[in-house]
Order: C-alpha cells, then sequence, then structure tokens
C-alpha cells in the first residue's frame, strides 16, 4: 500500500501553513506524498523525502482518482478537486477539519472544530490533525525554513509594495518610493519585484528609481523561492510573497492592512511585522470601502525604524 496522501491547500499562505503538520507526518514513519497543482511542484519539492503528484488545472477530480489507487488514507484541509478525487478513489479514511459541509461530505473521519478561545495562528489549523493523531509536533525543525542551498547575498534588499490579496493590502506608493530612496542613500541597490494580480505598483515604483533599482517579475510565484532565499531581507506587502520568502529563509519586514498578523503572519521568530490596528480592523477585504485608514495612517517613520 502506499500510505497517505495529504491534498495540498491552494493557496500559496496555506500551503506554507501546512509544512510543518507535512513534515510532522513524515517524521512519524508514515510514508507520505503530496497531492498538489502542478504550479506547487517546485514548492513541495523543497522538502527532501517527500513523494509528490501533481496535477493540471485542467485535469477533473476523476482524472486525479485514477492516480490514487493503493492509499490507505487520505488528509484533506479543504474543499475542492483534490478532496473530491480523494472521494472518488474510494480511499477508505479521508481525514479533514469540520466544519465546511461541502468537505464534510468526502470525509469519513473529520475532526471536531476546535473550542472557542483567542486567536491562534493559522499553522494551528494544520498541526492540529497530526497531533490527534497522537504525533508530538513540537519539534523546531519541523518550522524552520527550507535549506535551497543558495547563501544570501549581504547587503540585498527586496522591496514586494505589490499584493495578491487586493489593492487595500497595499501601502501608498509615494511612501514606498521614500523607502527604497532611503536604501539607495544607505549604499544599496534594491530588487523591486512585481507578483501575478498585483496592483502595479512595483512598475510604478522603479519608473521613479530607474537605474537605481533592479527589477524582476516573479511570474510564476512558485519558482521565486531561488530569488527570494538570496535576498538578506525582504519588505513586502501583506499578500503570499512574504509567506515564500519566509519558507525560503529571508528574514521579512511585512506591512499589514485589513489582514490579522496574529493569524497569518509569515511562520519564524525572526520576521518584523508592521500595523496599524485601526476601528475597523481586521476586515480582510480586497477592497477598501471607507478611506483605507490602516495602511494611511501606518507611517513612514514606523516603517524607517523598523528598517
Amino acid at each position: 500500500m502506499n500510505g497517505m496522501v495529504i491534498a495540498a491547500p491552494l493557496a500559496w499562505d496555506e500551503a506554507c501553513f501546512s509544512v510543518p503538520a507535512v513534515r510532522a507526518l513524515m517524521a512519524s514513519g508514515l510514508p507520505v506524498t503530496i497531492l498538489c497543482p502542478e504550479a506547487q511542484e517546485t514548492f513541495w519539492k523543497t522538502l527532501p523525502g517527500l513523494s509528490i503528484i501533481h496535477y493540471s488545472s485542467k485535469t477533473n477530480a476523476k482524472g486525479i482518482a485514477e492516480v490514487l489507487g493503493g492509499f490507505e488514507a487520505a488528509v484533506v484541509w479543504g474543499n475542492g478537486v483534490a478532496a473530491e478525487a480523494c472521494a472518488r478513489a474510494k480511499i477508505s479514511r479521508r481525514t479533514g477539519p469540520s466544519g465546511d459541509k461541502a468537505l464534510m461530505k468526502l470525509l469519513t473521519d473529520p475532526l471536531p472544530l476546535p473550542a472557542p478561545g483567542p486567536i491562534e495562528h493559522r499553522v494551528r489549523h494544520y498541526l492540529s490533525l497530526p497531533e490527534a493523531m497522537g504525533i508530538d509536533t513540537r519539534v523546531p525543525a519541523f518550522f524552520e525554513p527550507v535549506d535551497l542551498g543558495i547563501p544570501h547575498v549581504p547587503g540585498t534588499v527586496l522591496l514586494a509594495p505589490d499584493s495578491d490579496y487586493g489593492r487595500s493590502h497595499e501601502w501608498p506608493l509615494e511612501r514606498w518610493e521614500k523607502v527604497a530612496r532611503a536604501l539607495i542613500e544607505s549604499g544599496k541597490r534594491p530588487t523591486i519585484v512585481a507578483v501575478p494580480n498585483g496592483g502595479g505598483l512595483a512598475a510604478k515604483l522603479l519608473a521613479a528609481l530607474g537605474d537605481d533599482a533592479r527589477f524582476a517579475e516573479l511570474e510564476p510565484l512558485g519558482e521565486a523561492l531561488p530569488i527570494l532565499a538570496a535576498h538578506e531581507k525582504v519588505i513586502a506587502a501583506d499578500g503570499s510573497l512574504p509567506h515564500l520568502a519566509s519558507h525560503a529563509g529571508a528574514t521579512c519586514v511585512v506591512l499589514f492592512g485589513p489582514n490579522e498578523p496574529a493569524w497569518k503572519r509569515p511562520l519564524g521568530k525572526r520576521h518584523t511585522v508592521l500595523r496599524r490596528h485601526v476601528e475597523c480592523s481586521p476586515c480582510f477585504a480586497a477592497k477598501c470601502v471607507m478611506d483605507l485608514r490602516c495602511q494611511n495612517e501606518l507611517t513612514l517613520e514606523k516603517v524607517m525604524e523598523a528598517l
């Protein structure tokens, strides 16, 4: 038999948050295979010893189910084509969180919802499953960044002003320019990066800075890990990129707006989170319906102090 198959979360932040749980399951001695979209294949290859089955965006649940024969158990953290495929493949034990009615129809062993309480980091959503299996997840190595064999280039700084979460997650352009110019005046040549589904701030920032900055378009985002690993520091809007940068070993300064850092900050104690907590936060909205005060009231001085 082929052991356990894990349906990878689709969003990049969620995939990063699931890594400690995947490592815990692997360390338990279980044969573990990750089932992921082909866009995530490079990401999951960073975990040595993990078997991978990837599927294209055009593959339906029936097609995926055809390659899942022989698995004894499946871990499914969210609804979607992979969850449906595990059910179609008739994997005898399918475990995942309760709460989503559509997902629960595909599970044989749903986990109970956690008791109400203070905000917990999203990583707990994933760790609760191996813990329910009696696996100790309190192992520091499970939370460490991966080793890509790419050393940080001393003094390098990457700026990521765009967010794939929506325009409300982006700090004002003129403040990004002042941060970049301060870095340039200190002798650094920052790398400005654009991300898929961003708001176009990176291109505008590059136009303002000219040859004083480098530029890279990180598309597809899953192939950007080597670039992120090479930079000593990443200064980024809250989005998928800082989570991938954390996974690759960079130290991040993340500018939060409508999101909740206690819930979804990048993994690792080395990072700095900057946030102006306002009356309406966290709203999690991709587009602000008010005056974007969470971004506008995050001052340049506070960001410069953190740098």
